[in-house]
C-alpha cells in the first residue's frame, strides 16, 4: 500500500493528473562514477511508491534522461515522466527536435509533461505551436512552463494556446517564499499546477531551532519536514533530488508526515512569508 503523500495527486488545466511527490533529478549524469548509484536511487524510489521524476535535457547534457530511462526499464507504465526544453532550442522546429531527442534517451514514446525551461528568445507562440504539435502526434500527453513569473503566466494563458498550459515547475521552500505573493494564488485561481523544485533551497536551508522541534515531534529529519512543507496545499507538487538511496530514505520520510497548524505557525515564525512583491528567484 502506498504512503498517503505518494498515492495522492494533483489536478490542473488541460486535464493534467500527476503525482504529488517525485523525485528530481539536477546534477544527475554529471559523473560517471556516480551513475550506478543515481540509477539505484531513482529505482529504490519506484519500489517505494513514487510515481514522478522530473528531469531535463539541460540536466548532464542529457545523461540525466539516460539515467531515468535505466531505472524506469520494464516500469515505464508506472512513471509519471517530466522533462524540459531549454530556451534556445525551443523554436518551432527546434523544440520538435528537443522532444524528439529526449524521448530517445529516455527510451519511451511519450513525455507525460514537456516544459519550457525557462523564457528566452523564442517567441513563446512558436514554442507552444510545437507543443501542440507533440500532443497532437502522442509524444508529449500535458505541456507547461518553468520559471515563469505572474506577469509572463498571464500573458503565457492569454495566447492562442494558453488554455492548454498546465503547470508552472519554479524554485520554492521555506526560505524562499516569494510566490505566495502572488504567484500562488494566481496559479490557484487558475487551475495551474505549481512544482516546487528545490525544496531545500539547493541543501542551503538552515535548520531554524523551530524547523528543528517540528522535525523531533514528528521524529524526523529538518529536511523532511521542509519537503513536507512543500506539499501542505492542494495545487502543489515537491520534486526534491535524489541522487543516492540515502536520499531517497530522506525524501520519503516526507510522504508520511501531516503538518498541523501548530507546526505551520512555528514554521511561519522562523521563515515568515513575504510581506510584499518579491521577484521570483530562478536557479
Amino acid at each position: 500500500m502506498l504512503q498517503p503523500a505518494l498515492a495522492r495527486t494533483v489536478r490542473g488545466r488541460d486535464g493534467l493528473v500527476m503525482p504529488a511527490f517525485g523525485l528530481g533529478t539536477w546534477r544527475m549524469g554529471e559523473s560517471k562514477s556516480r551513475r550506478a548509484a543515481e540509477v539505484a536511487a531513482l529505482k529504490l524510489g519506484l519500489d517505494q511508491g513514487v510515481r514522478l521524476i522530473d528531469t531535463a535535457e539541460m540536466y548532464g547534457d542529457g545523461a540525466a534522461e539516460t539515467i531515468v530511462a535505466e531505472a524506469a526499464q520494464g516500469r515505464r507504465d508506472e512513471v509519471f515522466i517530466v522533462s524540459k526544453v531549454m530556451p534556445h532550442n525551443a523554436s518551432r522546429a527546434g523544440a520538435i527536435r528537443a522532444a524528439e531527442a529526449s524521448l530517445a534517451r529516455l527510451m519511451t514514446d511519450r513525455i507525460d509533461l514537456y516544459l519550457l525551461h525557462w523564457r528566452g528568445s523564442h517567441p513563446l507562440e512558436e514554442t507552444l505551436e510545437a507543443f501542440v504539435r507533440l500532443k497532437h502526434e502522442g509524444k508529449i500527453r500535458h505541456f507547461g512552463v518553468s520559471n515563469f513569473d505572474t506577469e509572463a503566466m498571464a500573458g503565457a494563458l492569454l495566447g492562442r494556446h494558453g488554455a492548454a498550459v498546465a503547470s508552472n515547475q519554479v524554485m520554492y521552500n521555506l526560505a524562499r517564499r516569494g510566490i505566495e505573493t502572488r504567484l500562488l494564488p494566481w496559479c490557484a485561481k487558475h487551475d495551474v499546477v505549481v512544482m516546487a523544485y528545490s525544496p531545500l533551497d539547493r541543501g542551503q536551508l538552515a535548520a531554524s531551532k523551530g524547523l528543528r522541534a517540528v522535525a523531533s515531534r514528528h521524529g524526523v529529519t529538518p529536511e523532511a519536514i521542509a519537503i513536507a512543507w512543500t506539499m501542505r496545499l492542494p495545487h502543489l507538487v515537491t520534486i526534491p533530488k535524489a541522487t543516492s538511496p540515502t536520499h531517497v530514505h530522506a525524501d520519503l520520510a516526507a510522504a508520511r508526515i501531516s503538518l498541523t497548524p501548530d507546526d505551520l505557525a512555528v514554521l511561519d515564525a522562523d521563515y515568515p512569508p513575504p510581506e510584499g512583491d518579491v521577484p521570483l528567484d530562478i536557479e
